[in-house]
């Protein structure tokens, strides 16, 4: 029996010890039951040479890093490890377990796999390895978020399909198990069953590397399924991959139910008769009686420890929400990271607090942002950047690794961005020089698509209510990551917009229904990265355009600009030497587009991005644009300039006068 004293501070030594004995039980017996199957790799089609010490010592610690992080994720991750830039030796790796493979089956199948990837696959700069419940892949190039077909692999069954009936219906249902896995939730998997026949049942899995955008999975999905048809149709039991993604098609229940946990299993028709029925359902019962003493004890342990640290500030739903979506890591860790928070590693301050750069013991560069215990609007942005952003997986945006919430600290550790923020760029007369038009271009187009994903192909539809250029991080290739989640909000699905009492977000970024009314909607985002287009074409802050000669807004110039036709003399000089003309004017016209005064002007992110990448497309003629609303607040001015690092939100509230 668990026992706690009066104080419930101290749980009974014994019964802990207990509960470590049955776990270890338990785990030999599951790995026993349930080992982590070998597949295939793909070592013969990358070539074997000697591995330079830098690139080996990457390689060893992100098979490290990769293996402990399964203990502890959600059955994926991809990071990378060492400089491409300068040096040349990065490692870039990926572990994604099955959809339906959680806790210790993810982590004993991803830990087996950085052991045996360099035993079969020695002196490679990439290698993929597969086993039955998860997938290894490690390269010395930059795969993430890209598909890979080739090479391909086929797994066939003993059974063969006559019927074209039965061929029919498996390749309808694969269809179905594709759009399910690749719709607005964003799970990039799926796995169900239908009834052939009043006798015969049909399973199904696909599933598509983490890594990936809906849209790629499904592009990868469809190449696998037609490649079904070339070589597995008429087998039943069959399998197709790549190192993208993968498809199964079996008349058994292959896969773990959804609700079932890691330690009841289900059986494979395949390998049990008749005869070990009886058997298998006392094994069944036996691991569920097991199971259910270990979460008994675990919950027990669970309530006792969550009393004795929970902090009076967070709340028991935002810590299940926590606990369920992200990482932790210890705070001597960061510590350790942060030469203790010391200030030749701060990057800079804002609303929320102090922002660190740190280096993890496997090499990893890290942004920690620091809540001040003093600030309680940065106590709210730390909840909105943990409930969204840990939901939030794309290119475009900013990953956040893993947060601490030890002692009086709260902590959040996102990935580094070497290259700052957009606006340490933009507003800099030297930084200037390196945004020519094909950089500035992809930089605009970049940001475009991480709203689009926000707005409409998330798991969350999100409004991030603060875009700016100091909000658009730049990784080491240039890429732009949107950063800074703390005044994002949710729509249920339907909504079209909502209003709010408390207007926060930044001059010359807010849209005039918010600015004035507290209106927002996936449209105030529009005007914003409209907004940004402008200043990225002219080299202009939008804020403090009119003290300038011109003695007006930014938008209003640029409008006057467009009718007079001379829309190309608001372009900066950086820009105008590497600029294709027709190019930048139709970047202009998608900008004047975007900050139209009424909402329902604005195009959609997703006309946006198409527009964007079409030099086709008619584009409709801008209205004139909205006047610039508020004044110029103190901290307007400051923010850019404090600011050092690519993290920092510098939320500014403004004073609203309408002209």
């Amino acid at each position: 029996m668990i026992v706690l004293n009066m104080e419930g501070t101290q749980l009974n030594l014994a019964s802990i010890f207990f509960a470590f004995l049955l776990y270890l039980s338990l785990k030999q017996i599951i790995t026993k039951a349930q080992s982590p199957t070998y597949v295939g790799d793909d070592c013969n089609y990358s070539k074997q040479q000697p591995l330079s010490n830098a690139y080996q010592k990457n390689l060893n610690n992100i098979l490290s890093y990769l293996s402990n992080d399964s203990a502890t994720s959600k059955g994926y991750n991809y990071t990378r490890i060492g400089d491409n830039t300068t040096k040349g030796d990065a490692v870039y790796g990926l572990y994604d377990c099955r959809g339906d493979v959680v806790g210790y089956f993810c982590e004993f199948c991803v830990s087996s796999a950085s052991r045996e990837v360099l035993g079969r696959c020695p002196d490679r700069e990439s290698a993929t390895i597969f086993y039955s419940f998860c997938i290894f892949r490690y390269s010395n190039e930059n795969f993430f978020g890209k598909v890979t077909t080739d090479p391909w692999w086929n797994h066939l069954g003993t059974k063969n399909v006559s019927s074209a009936i039965d061929i029919q219906k498996g390749g309808d249902f694969m269809k179905r198990l594709i759009r399910k896995a690749t719709n607005e939730t964003n799970q990039l998997y799926y796995m169900d069953g239908f009834n052939l026949s009043s006798t015969e049942s049909r399973y199904g899995l696909v599933q598509c590397s983490r890594d990936l955008t809906n849209e790629r999975c499904r592009q990868c999905l469809e190449f696998m399924l037609a490649k079904v048809r070339t070589c597995c149709e008429h087998k039943l039991g069959w399998q197709v991959s790549s190192a993208s993604c993968l498809i199964r098609y079996d008349d058994y229940m292959f896969y773990l139910l959804h609700d079932q946990s890691p330690s009841v299993l289900v059986p494979n028709p395949q390998t049990a008769n008749k005869k070990s029925t009886s058997k298998s359902r006392k094994l069944i019962i036996g691991f569920s009686v097991v199971g259910i003493v270990i979460l008994l004890c675990s919950t027990l342990y669970y309530f006792w420890y969550k009393k004795r640290v929970r902090k009076d500030w967070l709340t028991p739903a935002y810590e299940e929400t926590l606990n369920a979506d992200l990482p932790t890591i210890p705070l001597i860790t960061i510590q350790h990271s942060t030469d203790n928070f010391s200030e030749t590693s701060k990057l800079g301050e804002g609303g929320f607090g102090s922002v660190y750069k740190g280096i993890l013991p496997d090499g990893r560069q890290i942004a920690v942002k620091r809540l001040s215990k003093n600030s309680g609007q940065g106590s709210e942005e730390f909840k909105n950047e943990v409930m969204f952003i840990a939901k939030l997986q794309h290119r475009n945006l900013v990953r956040l690794l893993a947060c601490c919430l030890e002692g009086n600290e709260k902590l959040l550790v996102y990935e580094f961005m070497p290259n700052a923020s957009l606006d340490f760029h933009l507003f800099d007369d030297e930084k200037r020089k390196e945004l020519n038009w094909k950089l500035s271009l992809s930089i605009i187009s970049g940001t475009a698509k991480g709203l689009l994903y926000l707005h409409e192909d998330s798991r969350l539809r999100v409004i991030h209510r603060d875009l700016k250029a100091s909000n658009v991080l730049l990784d080491h290739e240039m890429n732009p990551k949107i950063s800074d989640f703390g005044m994002a909000r949710a729509f249920e699905i339907g909504q079209n917009q909502a209003n709010t009492r408390r207007i926060m977000g930044t001059y010359g970024y807010m849209a005039p229904e918010y600015a004035m009314e507290g209106v927002f909607s996936v449209k105030s985002d529009v005007f914003s990265f409209g907004v940004l287009v402008l200043e990225i074409i002219s080299g202009k802050k939008n804020t403090g355009f009119y003290l300038s000669e011109h003695g007006q807004s930014l938008l209003v110039y640029t409008w006057k600009k467009w009718c007079e036709g001379n829309c190309l003399d608001i372009i900066h000089s950086v820009v105008g030497k590497t600029c294709i003309d027709n190019e930048v004017v139709r970047c202009i016209n998608i900008g004047l587009l975007c900050v139209q005064e009424d909402a329902a002007d604005r195009p959609t992110m997703s006309t946006v991005v198409v527009m964007l990448a079409s030099d086709t497309m008619a584009l409709p003629k801008p209205k004139q644009p909205a006047f610039s609303i508020g004044r110029m607040t103190s901290d307007d001015n400051s923010a850019s300039k404090s600011s050092k690092t690519p993290s920092i939100n510098d939320v500014t509230v403004s004073n609203i006068l309408p002209r």
